[in-house]
């Protein structure tokens, strides 16, 4: 298969580098950033194209403005928070297209770094318009995508900008995002547990029967969970579920079988007579290992659950998870999932934590340290998962 070149394959002392980078990250209302996880996944690219002598030129989206420019929505408290980290000046730009912009471009020294302002601000940044993207594009020589959690998509500063450049090529966080979401999973240490969670099954069908050509052992939890209870001719009570998905569970459960994939169910769940999302409760609370009466609903696996699904994962030489076992925000119905959390990360298997709300389960578990990779990706991982082409990844250059 063709590999993605990366910044380590071309020369790039004294040239303009475009890299598009994902500092889409949450601020306080001083514009203080509240998470710098994303700044820091982004360093070790920008301080080898320092060590390269390139000229920066950095890029992101912050947020959703809508073709607006919106003070709220800018990046500029991002340079301050980069340059304390690289221990080098950041110069910020207050705009990220025209004349004013191209000639502070232009007068850039080799290893300088420059932030562009949100390229959001411009509604030629989403749909892709073609002279946006020449603007951007004129910025520099070479392009570098490290974005991996927009690459799904093909926006201006993901497709136009590459496709206007002779060079065009991955930064290390895309790079390790296609060996550990790609190579990893497609040819993988056995056994090969996946860890599947979150609520919908209509979101994670196309992945569940991918990985049933891949794993051994495949462990459903969340939501899901009920679908696949009522495909199994359960009752589920008021838990949250899909019943027009029945017929996807089914036939899920049936290729399970035919290609000899322990495909584990919840044989106990917690459930609750009343949830308030908003105000992070539940109700009266027990554990039932038959249907769910009506009135009630599953919120989080049962004790004997845990410790199945423990005892599958604690055998795995590699494991994939991606989405919750349970309502992982509320204290009572967190237990699943941070057990699972623990489990995945103190086991010796190489631990590939599928992006989205199971990386924000696993900071919550403290045990986040001790994961080999998490995705930054939310979207962008499971289409990677499901096969699909990403255009971000698609339009660099291939061995």
């Amino acid at each position: 298969m063709a590999k993605v070149k990366t910044i380590d394959d071309i020369d790039l002392e004294g040239k303009k580098v475009f890299v598009r980078v994902d500092f889409n990250v949450p601020l306080d209302a001083d514009g203080s950033v509240t998470d710098e996880t994303r700044v820091n996944a982004a360093l070790p690219t920008i301080t080898e194209l320092r060590a390269k002598g390139a000229k920066i030129i950095l890029a992101s989206h912050l947020g959703r403005p809508k073709g607006q420019r919106n003070e709220a929505m800018s990046l500029a408290p991002v340079a301050p928070l980069l340059a304390q980290k690289l221990g080098a000046p950041v110069l910020f730009l207050d705009d990220c297209v025209g004349e004013n912009i191209e000639s502070a471009v232009d007068s850039l020294q080799n290893s300088q770094v420059a932030l562009l302002e949100n390229l959001r601000f411009h509604e030629g940044e989403t749909n892709n318009d073609d002279t946006f993207a020449a603007s951007l594009a004129k910025l520099a020589d070479v392009y570098v995508n490290d974005a991996f959690g927009t690459a799904h998509r093909a926006h201006a500063s993901t497709y136009g900008v590459p496709s206007l450049l002779d060079e065009k090529v991955s930064g290390y966080l895309i790079a390790k995002e296609i060996e550990f979401l790609g190579e990893k999973t497609n040819d993988p240490s056995r056994p090969f547990v996946v860890i599947l969670g979150g609520a919908k099954v209509s979101d994670k069908i196309t992945v569940i029967d991918k990985l049933l050509d891949k794993a051994d052992t495949i462990i459903i939890g969340g939501a899901m969970a009920y679908t696949f209870a009522l495909a199994n001719g359960k009752k589920v009570g008021d838990s949250l579920c899909e019943p027009d998905k029945v017929g996807l569970a089914r036939n899920a459960l049936l290729k399970a079988k035919q290609n000899g994939v322990k495909f584990l169910l919840p044989v106990d769940t917690l459930i609750t007579n009343s949830l308030d999302f908003d105000a992070k409760s539940i109700g009266e609370s027990k554990v039932t290992e038959g249907d769910i009466p009506d009135g009630w609903e599953g919120v989080d696996i049962g004790p004997e659950t845990i410790k199945l699904y423990q005892d599958a994962i604690s055998g795995a030489e590699t494991i994939l998870w991606n989405g919750p076992m349970g309502v992982f925000e509320i204290e009572e119905s967190s237990k699943g999932t941070f057990a699972v959390a623990k489990t995945v990360a103190t086991s010796s298997a190489v631990s590939i934590i599928g992006g989205g709300d199971s990386v924000k389960a696993i900071n919550r578990s403290g045990h986040s340290q001790s994961v080999t990779f998490m995705s930054t990706g939310g979207g962008a991982s499971l289409e990677f998962l499901e096969g699909k082409e990403l255009p971000g990844v698609s339009i660099l250059d291939h061995h």
